[in-house]
């Protein structure tokens, strides 16, 4: 039976066609009792994954359940994910706007779940899925938000520090059911579109990282509250676009976008002594290293690249106004 919930899906795609063409299919199959429509956006990726996932959609029989569209721009997550937010806000009036990683997989009942907490909690304007790997294995996706004190415990990892530092730790412990938390993972995420309407959509002047982390903290302030809903769960392979996996060093718009969440959303001097705690925590860290000998574990530079970042960061950036803009009239579709 079909609930009278319409969804509108959001899917980025960037150089994994067919890793996204199954991230579709698990989401249809999903959506299987909900109104809804698919929008497929692959963000300029080159390489003929629009092609590719053309064929896809015509093979595995998407038919109209899919709209599959260029961005003409890689603009980085946020922005993919607002085209494609305002594509489909353009061909259906939805309820709920859903968020899916092109290498994230829906398991039995996943989306259907976020649907039922949005619609038993009017509070709630945004609500995401416990994620685990292909193995079983949960990933930490439910957070605190970042503050000058959990950026030195985070550095520092450090046993006596992380005890007096415990509430103030980014990343949660694995919750055993559904709670309300600071942010959350953007690989499977529901939003309100009344949220939307008065905050605005990603920040695109995020290219990768911290984007879902400052839309959080806007919802925060607008007096909206993001939940993690245990019982929703989604298989996520994990940075298969970004290759996080194998950076050795960290990219410029990762300390970018690190600099430009601390800078909006909490003036530039609280950003200079966050990543003056991160360079005093990842200093002890290194002392700590050598005298336990512990395993090396951060990316080559480090330390060194985040405080010459710090360097090169110019204050006419730092004051320049954050990028996104709101939704009007999303129930009536987009005027």
């Amino acid at each position: 039976m079909t609930r009278s919930v319409t969804l509108l899906v959001v899917v980025l795609n960037y150089r994994t066609p067919d890793m996204t063409a199954d991230a579709v299919d698990a989401a249809l199959k999903e959506m299987e009792e909900l109104r809804g429509h698919l929008i497929l956006v692959d963000n300029d990726s080159g390489d003929g994954s629009f092609e590719r996932l053309q064929r896809a959609s015509q093979k595995r029989g998407w038919g109209d359940r899919v709209t599959l569209v260029e961005s003409g721009h890689n603009g980085g997550f946020g922005a993919g994910n607002n085209f494609g937010i305002r594509t489909g806000l353009k061909l259906v009036s939805p309820d709920y706007v859903y968020i899916l990683n092109s290498d994230a997989f829906p398991d039995k009942g996943a989306i259907c779940r976020l649907v039922d907490v949005m619609e038993a909690r009017p509070e709630v304007g945004i609500a995401g899925s416990y994620i685990h790997g292909p193995d079983g294995a949960p990933h930490i996706t439910a957070f605190r938000f970042p503050t000058i004190k959990g950026e030195f415990e985070g550095a520092a990892r450090v046993g006596p520090v992380s005890r007096v530092l415990d509430r103030h730790v980014v990343p949660l412990p694995l919750p055993k059911e559904t709670c309300e938390v600071d942010w959350l993972a953007g690989a499977s995420m529901i939003i309100r579109p009344e949220l939307l309407e008065v905050i605005g959509l990603f920040d695109e002047r995020f290219f990768l990282y911290f984007e879902e982390t400052d839309l959080c903290l806007r919802a925060r302030r607008a007096g909206w509250t993001t939940v993690y809903v245990r019982d929703s769960e989604v298989t996520h392979i994990g940075s298969v676009s970004t290759g996080m996996k194998t950076w050795s060093r960290m990219p410029t718009y990762w300390f970018d976008s690190r600099r430009y969440y601390f800078t909006m959303n909490h003036g530039k001097f609280y950003a200079a002594f966050a990543t003056m705690a991160h360079f005093a925590g990842g200093c002890l860290w290194r002392v700590w290293r050598v005298l336990t000998r512990k395993d090396r574990r951060d990316p080559d530079r480090f330390l060194l690249d985040l405080i010459a970042h710090d360097l090169r960061w110019r204050a006419p950036n730092a004051r320049a106004a954050p990028s996104y803009s709101p939704l009007p009239h999303t129930k009536g579709g987009v005027s």
